[in-house]
C-alpha cells in the first residue's frame, strides 16, 4: 500500500502565492510513489482545487466546523468543504489545540461531523514535552484516543487517518527537532493498538513533527509509519518532491 504524504501550508501563503505553488507541485510531482495530499488555506481552496482535478494530487483542508448546517458564523462546513473537491480534513491540530483553545470534545464533534460528510479526518494527536519528559506519552495518547474517538464509527481502515506530531518536535517550536524513527515507529504501533480496539479497524498512522527531505526515507522505512503530515518543508518544491518520492 502507498504511503500518505501530507502537506499542510497552514497559513503562511498569499492566495497568489498558494497558486503558484500549487501550480509547480502540479508540473513537477506527476507520477509520485506515493499518495499526495495538499492543504491550501480557506481561502486558496476553490482556486488549488481546479489546479490539482486533472492530476494525481489530492486536496486536503486544515480544519472543518463540527456541524454540517447552520447559524454557526465563521465556521466552513464539511459539507461545503466535499463539493470543493476536498478529500481529506485535518482536525485537532496541536496549534488549533493551543492558540484556539479546542478540546477533545470539539475534535471528536468534528471527526463525526467529517466521516458524516464522507470526508477523511486526520485525526492529529501528540504529547507536549512536560508529558514526554514525566514518562506520561503514552497514558496521554491513550486518552486523547479515548476522547477524540468516542463514539466514533467507520466502515472500513481508509475512513479515518491517525497523525501523530509530538507537539516538542513540530518546526515551529524552538529549538524543535524531530524524534528517532525507531522511536517514532514505537509510539505508532502503540497508537495503533489502542485505535484499533476502539474503532475494532486497523487505521493508518502518519508521523508529523519536523520531517524534511533529508530524514523523510528514514521514517518511511519504518513499518508502521504510514506517511507523513509535513509543515514547513511541503513549502518548498524542491524538498518536498523529494519526500513524496
Amino acid at each position: 500500500m502507498k504511503k500518505i504524504i501530507m502537506a499542510n501550508w497552514k497559513m503562511q501563503l498569499t492566495i497568489k502565492e498558494s497558486l503558484a505553488l500549487a501550480n509547480q507541485f502540479a508540473k513537477k510531482i506527476k507520477n509520485p510513489k506515493n499518495d499526495v495530499v495538499i492543504c491550501p488555506d480557506y481561502s486558496a481552496l476553490t482556486f488549488v482545487s481546479q489546479i490539482l482535478k486533472k492530476t494525481k494530487l489530492n486536496l486536503g483542508a486544515q480544519d472543518c466546523a463540527a456541524f454540517s448546517k447552520g447559524a454557526y458564523t465563521g465556521e466552513v462546513s464539511p459539507l461545503t468543504l466535499k463539493a470543493l473537491g476536498v478529500k481529506y480534513v485535518i482536525l485537532g491540530h496541536s496549534e488549533r489545540r493551543e492558540h484556539l483553545h479546542e478540546n477533545s470534545a470539539i475534535i471528536n464533534n468534528k471527526v463525526k461531523a467529517a466521516l458524516e460528510n464522507k470526508l477523511i479526518p486526520v485525526l492529529c494527536i501528540g504529547e507536549k514535552l512536560t508529558e514526554r519528559n514525566s514518562g506520561g506519552t503514552k497514558n496521554y495518547l491513550l486518552q486523547e484516543l479515548r476522547h477524540a474517538l468516542k463514539g466514533v464509527k467507520i466502515k472500513t481502515a481508509n475512513d479515518l487517518l491517525i497523525a501523530y506530531e509530538p507537539v516538542w518536535a513540530i518546526s515551529t517550536n524552538r529549538n524543535a527537532k524531530p524524534m528517532s524513527s525507531g522511536e517514532a515507529s514505537e509510539i505508532q504501533t502503540f497508537i495503533k493498538t489502542i485505535t484499533r480496539k476502539i474503532l475494532k479497524k486497523e487505521v493508518r498512522v502518519l508521523y508529523g513533527g519536523s520531517s524534511n527531505a533529508v530524514n523523510a526515507a528514514d521514517f518511511l522505512a519504518q513499518k508502521d509509519i504510514d506517511g507523513l503530515l509535513v509543515g514547513g518543508a511541503s513549502l518548498k518544491l524542491s524538498e518536498f518532491a523529494a519526500m513524496v518520492n
